[in-house]
C-alpha cells in the first residue's frame, strides 16, 4: 500500500544523517514564501543541493518539520495520478500536529509524477509550508511554471561543478599569492578539463570514470529522450548524441547535418533533427548559441554552435582531446558564462568571436584562443575582438588562454588576455 511505503520513506529519511555533503556555490532562499525550483542535467548535484539546504535547516528545526521524497526510487513505481496526495496525507498521519506549524517539503525529481504541478500549487495554496521541487527536464518544469504556477514559484538552473567548486571537492584553497596553492590549481585544472565537473567523478579512476559517464548518458538518452518523448528511432538518435558531444564548440548548419545523415543512408526529416536536438536541449544536455544579429531572419539562417553540459561527456563518445584543447578551452568557458548569463551570442565579422553577451546593462567580449603564441595567430586574435568592439562599441575584450597573460592597447582599445584558471577564478563581469 502506497500510504504505508511514504510513511516508512519519510521516517527512514528523517533519522538519515546526511554526511559528506558539501555546500556548492549557489545560494538558495530558506525564508522565502515561493516555491523554489532547481533544474538541470540528470547527477549534477541537485539532490545534494537539497541535503545541503536539509542539514541547514535541521540545526535549528525539528526534523520531523523536514519532509523529503526521491520520486525516482522504486519503492514509489509506478507512480499514478493522486500518489502526491496520498505522500501528503501520509505525512500528517504521521505527524497530525504539525498542521499548525511551517513544514519544509523536498519533492526530487518530481516531473515523475503525474500532473505534479495541480498538486505543488494546492499545496503551496492551502498548507503551511514551503515547498522545493527539482527536475531534469527545462520544457516539462518550465511549461508548468509558466501556467499553474505563474507567479508563485523561483526557479534556479544547476549545473556540474564549476572550477572553483571542484577545487572546494578535492580539498584545494585558493591563495593566488602562494605559489603551491597556484600549481595546485593548475593541476586541478588539467583534471577539469579532462574530465569535467560531474560531482560524482571527482577522484575517480580512468576506467571507473569513463563506465560512469557512460550510465550518465544512456540515461540522459533512454529516460529524458527515448521514454519523454516516445522516440522509436533509436539509431538515429544514438549517432546524433554521439556527432554532438564529439562536436562541441563549433557551429552546425541543421540543413548541412540533415543532408551529411541523408548521405550515409540514415532515414529521417529536416524535422526530425530539429526535433532531437530541442530534446537534448530540454534534459539540460546541450545548448546552442545563435549568431549576434539585429534580424530574427539572419539570426535563424546562421548555424548555431553546439556546447555540451559537461566535457567529460567527449571523452565517452569520441578519442582522447589532444587534438581538441582548444574546443574543450572554449566549451569550459561557455559554461562558466551560462551559470549567470542566459542569452549569449557568438559575433562573426572578418573574424569571429566566441563570446558576446550583455550583463549587469554592461555588454562583453570573450574570445578563447588556447596558444595564441604564433604571430599570425596572435593578430587574428585580436584583430578579430578589436573589430567586434569597434562594432558594439565597446572599449576592452578578453581573450583565455592556455598560460599567456598580458594586456594590448591597439586602436584605442584594450585586449587583455588572461589564463583560464586565473579567469574561472575570477567573478566573471
Amino acid at each position: 500500500m502506497k500510504n504505508d511505503i511514504f510513511k516508512r520513506l519519510i521516517v527512514d529519511f528523517q533519522e538519515k544523517e546526511l554526511s559528506n555533503v558539501i555546500d556548492r556555490e549557489i545560494s538558495i532562499p530558506l525564508d522565502i514564501s515561493k516555491i523554489i525550483s532547481l533544474v538541470g542535467v540528470r547527477r549534477c548535484g541537485k539532490t545534494h543541493i537539497l541535503y545541503s539546504l536539509i542539514n541547514s535547516l535541521r540545526k535549528n528545526l525539528d526534523r520531523r518539520n523536514i519532509v523529503y521524497i526521491n520520486l525516482e526510487d522504486d519503492r514509489v513505481f509506478p507512480l499514478q495520478s493522486g500518489d502526491l496526495a496520498t505522500f501528503l496525507d501520509a505525512y500528517y498521519e504521521l505527524y497530525p500536529a504539525k498542521k499548525n506549524e511551517t513544514v519544509y517539503f523536498f519533492f526530487d525529481e518530481i516531473q515523475n509524477a503525474p500532473h505534479w504541478e495541480k498538486f505543488v500549487r494546492r499545496l503551496y495554496d492551502t498548507e503551511n509550508c514551503r515547498v522545493y521541487i527539482t527536475g531534469s527536464s527545462a520544457k516539462l518544469l518550465s511549461k508548468e511554471i509558466a501556467t499553474a504556477l505563474r507567479g508563485r514559484t523561483l526557479t534556479y538552473e544547476i549545473f556540474p561543478l564549476s572550477f572553483r567548486e571542484f577545487l572546494k571537492f578535492k580539498g584545494i584553497s585558493v591563495n593566488l599569492h602562494s605559489s603551491g596553492s597556484t600549481a595546485n590549481i593548475k593541476n586541478a585544472l588539467a583534471e577539469y578539463v579532462l574530465k569535467g565537473g560531474f560531482p560524482e567523478t571527482v577522484g575517480l579512476s580512468e576506467d571507473i570514470f569513463i563506465r560512469t559517464l557512460q550510465e550518465y548518458l544512456d540515461l540522459i538518452m533512454y529516460r529524458d529522450v527515448v521514454e519523454r518523448y516516445n522516440v522509436t528511432n533509436t539509431f538515429l538518435l544514438k549517432f546524433l548524441f554521439k556527432y554532438c558531444f564529439a562536436n562541441f564548440s563549433t557551429a552546425i548548419s541543421f540543413n548541412k547535418l540533415y543532408n551529411d545523415f541523408r548521405s550515409q543512408g540514415l532515414q529521417l526529416s529536416k524535422n526530425t533533427v530539429y526535433e532531437y536536438i530541442s530534446y537534448l536541449e530540454d534534459a539540460y544536455a546541450l545548448f546552442t548559441v545563435p549568431i549576434y544579429s539585429s534580424s530574427i531572419r539572419e539570426g535563424m539562417r546562421n548555424p548555431k554552435k553546439l556546447y555540451s553540459v559537461d566535457t567529460g561527456f567527449k571523452r565517452v563518445v569520441d578519442m582522447p582531446l589532444a587534438n581538441d584543447i582548444g574546443r574543450v578551452y572554449e566549451n569550459i568557458v561557455f559554461l562558466q558564462l551560462r551559470r549567470s548569463v542566459r542569452d549569449i551570442f557568438y559575433f562573426k565579422g572578418k573574424q569571429e568571436v566566441d563570446f558576446y553577451y550583455v550583463k549587469a546593462g554592461g555588454k562583453h567580449l570573450v574570445n578563447v584562443c588556447y596558444d595564441p603564441g604564433k604571430p599570425a595567430t596572435r593578430q587574428r586574435e585580436v584583430k578579430g575582438l578589436i573589430e567586434a568592439m569597434k562594432f558594439l562599441n565597446l572599449s576592452e575584450g578578453y581573450i583565455i588562454t592556455s598560460e599567456l597573460e598580458e594586456e594590448i592597447q591597439e586602436e584605442g582599445k584594450t585586449v587583455r588576455l588572461l589564463p583560464l584558471w586565473k579567469w574561472l577564478l575570477s567573478e566573471v563581469k
